[in-house]
This record gives structure tokens, sequence and C-alpha cells, in this order.
């Protein structure tokens, strides 16, 4: 998968932010060894922008839709203020098991609250209210996680959705793949939303932030 951002200049912008733990460096390694689309860890620039979100708007309870190897959920729980929580759903054990061992190398397992399962079960098991929730899961169900995690989003709390330009290809109409066709009409969804405020970044491989109106 190639990303919105030329190469070179991603290569450059990681060059000027800080650098990660090397920890992440050894994740990068395993994932690409062990797993089949290593392209879905979200990488430095992405993994220092969510944890900046945190941070700065001082998120307590999140929910990450799609773990993978960790990344993420790593990068935020090192942004929470004592005492907050993250709960991470997959469906893979093998994926899950390799974030559990990064995130207890990393010293903040016991933030993160890893759940196997469908990512739907997961969220109608929760109450919330969440003040951040990171849909970065299987593509044909974005509106579906979108939906179900609306209701639960704190009155301030911000909704992000990963992949939201799919390299590109939701701009141009002569791709018609099914996870191309499910992004673009999960784009489509948000911004016919009366309901909801959103932007949408060209960070890595685009990301729309969404909150509701007050």
């Amino acid at each position: 998968m190639s990303f919105v951002v030329q190469e070179e200049v991603e290569r450059y912008a990681e060059a000027h932010t800080t650098p990660v733990a090397g920890l992440f460096e050894r994740l990068a390694a395993e994932t690409r060894e062990k797993s089949e689309a290593p392209q879905m860890m979200v990488g430095v620039l992405e993994g220092r922008f969510l944890e900046f979100l945190v941070r700065q708007t001082k998120a307590r309870n999140i929910l990450e839709i799609g773990t993978f190897t960790g990344w993420s959920s790593i990068s935020m729980a090192f942004g929470l203020p004592e005492g907050g929580r993250i709960v991470s759903c997959d469906v893979n054990e093998e994926t899950t098991a390799i974030a559990r061992r990064y995130a207890e190398e990393a010293g903040v397992a016991d933030r993160i609250d890893y759940r196997l399962g469908p990512g739907l079960e997961t969220i109608d098991s929760l109450d919330g209210p969440f003040d951040l929730v990171f849909i970065d899961a299987d593509k044909p169900n974005y509106v579906s996680y979108y939906e179900a995690v609306l209701p639960k989003l704190a009155d301030d709390g911000m909704v992000i959705a990963d992949n939201v330009l799919w390299s590109g290809r939701v701009a141009d109409e002569s791709n018609d793949d099914e996870n191309t066709l499910a992004i673009r009409a999960f784009n489509d969804h948000v911004m016919e939303d009366d309901r909801i405020e959103c932007v949408m970044l060209t960070v890595r491989d685009g990301m729309t932030l969404i909150r509701k109106k007050h």
C-alpha cells in the first residue's frame, strides 16, 4: 500500500518528529516478519499524532477498534493521564498477543484492556462514555462501528477514523473494489451526518476527526 504523501516527504517528516522508543522498531520488525499486512501499523507520525491528541484532550476513557500488533494502543497509552484506560478490540489472537507483549515491555499494559471478539459485540458490551474512539479495523464495517460508538461518545469526545483516503483510491471513481467502496461510503455517510462536525487530514493514509455538534 502506498500512502498519499510522497515517500521522501514522509521520511523527512519522520526525521523531524521526536523519535519513538526503541521498542517500536522491534515491534515494526516483528510485525513485518509475522504479519501478511504490515502496512496496517500506524507508524511513527500517526502514532505520535495519536499520543499528542490523547495528551492534549486529556482523554481518560478510550476505545480502539482494531488492535493489530499494538502500535496505536501503546502510543495512546503513553499520552493517558493518571487513571486513564484504553479498551482495544480485535478478532486476531496472534496479533493481539504481540500487542500485549510489547505493551508489557513499554510499561503500559495495566492501562490497556485487550478484548478478543467482533468489534460490534465488544462495543455493545461497553457503557462509555468515551472521550476518544479510534476506528482502524475492517473497512466494510466502518459505518456500523461509527453508528455504534457515536451514542456512547462523550459530549466533548472525538472519533478518529483511519485510512479514509485509502491510498488516494477513494478519489478515483474507476476504483470499485470492496474496501474502496466501503471507505467512500463511510466518508459520505459522515459528511452527510448533521449530528457532527469533521475534518479530514492527509496524515499517512488519511484520518478523519469527528466531534458532536454542540
